[in-house]
């Protein structure tokens, strides 16, 4: 009897002996995670709820028909100094999506908020989510998501120089294929009164996010138009009474004698390697050189060139 109360006692018996060491994990446990990630990142919250649908529909609209002008598709900027850049400069943003259990630093926190500044809603992702979001780039555990472009029909470029009462001052780009150059152009034109630029839909820079921050924010006022055919789009502007105006290092007219810059006018810049191309080229009603006394260089790019130009049209329609 004796033995078996003391086999029950073992049985019921709790108490344990001593335990291996833990290794750190306990003290890992119990490290700081950073500061509270704001409400709409939050698995769970009210606010990542409303985030997600906002998310939702911004996707849904993403996948409706293009207009007349045209949608690019949507751009994710990924890496935490570029996030930050870009949402400084005020580029159009959908969503920023941020890794889950990211290590926080200064550009991090920044770039929450910039964006919750803004009003861009903030989704958590686990990594491979996105990964494959940004396709495999290195994202540094960030991403904000770009918008897609409207764009305008090149018709409606006329139409924004007789709602103010002024001859057209256009500016089409023929080949040009780095965004910068197009965010150039967009801001001279913005600073000389022009009415917008015309790009073709194929093989050309179009409205990404390094064009919204080189246009200086001034892409939100000034129509881009994308063309199927670029030279169908100058012989229509032709045909409703413009000048087509090809800026080429050859041409038969320097600048200072163009004598239809103060009327509707189209101008139009080639890229700086190849220039207009040959059927863009014999479309043009004059071929102008800008005149380099310097002769340091042989052409200047189309941000550079179309600026010139536009400020010789600004000047002569003061």
């Amino acid at each position: 009897m004796a033995g078996n109360s003391q086999r029950r006692n073992r049985r019921t018996s709790s108490k344990k002996g001593a335990t291996v060491g833990s290794g750190g994990q306990r003290r890992k446990g119990l490290e700081g995670r950073g500061p509270t990630p704001p409400a709409e990142m939050r698995p769970g919250h009210k606010k990542n709820r409303i985030a997600a649908v906002q998310a939702r529909k911004s996707t849904g609209r993403q996948q409706r028909p293009a207009g007349r002008g045209g949608r690019s598709a949507s751009e994710m900027v990924v890496g935490r100094n570029p996030v930050v850049e870009a949402l400084r400069a005020d580029i159009p943003a959908t969503a920023v999506y941020v890794q889950q259990f990211i290590d926080n630093d200064d550009r991090v926190r920044e770039a929450l908020r910039l964006a919750t500044d803004r009003g861009v809603p903030l989704m958590e992702a686990p990594k491979p989510e996105l990964d494959r979001m940004t396709s495999g780039l290195n994202h540094q555990g960030i991403a904000l998501q770009i918008p897609p472009y409207e764009y305008a029909h090149p018709e409606d470029l006329l139409g924004e120089a007789a709602d103010r009462g002024e001859d057209a001052l256009i500016v089409a780009l023929d080949g040009v294929t780095d965004p910068r150059n197009l965010g150039a152009v967009v801001r001279s034109v913005a600073a000389f009164g022009g009415h917008g630029v015309v790009v073709p839909e194929r093989r050309a820079a179009g409205m990404t996010a390094g064009a919204w921050k080189t246009s200086a924010g001034t892409a939100a006022r000034v129509p881009v138009a994308r063309a199927t055919n670029l030279t169908r789009a100058l012989e229509a502007y032709q045909k409703a009474g413009l000048t087509v105006v090809g800026l080429a290092a050859d041409g038969d007219v320097e600048l200072y004698d163009l004598d239809v810059l103060d009327g509707p006018v189209v101008i139009v810049a080639g890229s700086e390697g190849k220039g207009l191309s040959r059927l863009v080229g014999e479309t043009c009603d004059l071929l102008v050189r800008i005149p380099m006394p310097g002769g340091a260089a042989e052409s200047l790019n189309a941000g550079v060139a179309a600026g010139v130009v536009l400020y010789e049209a600004a000047r002569r329609r003061s």
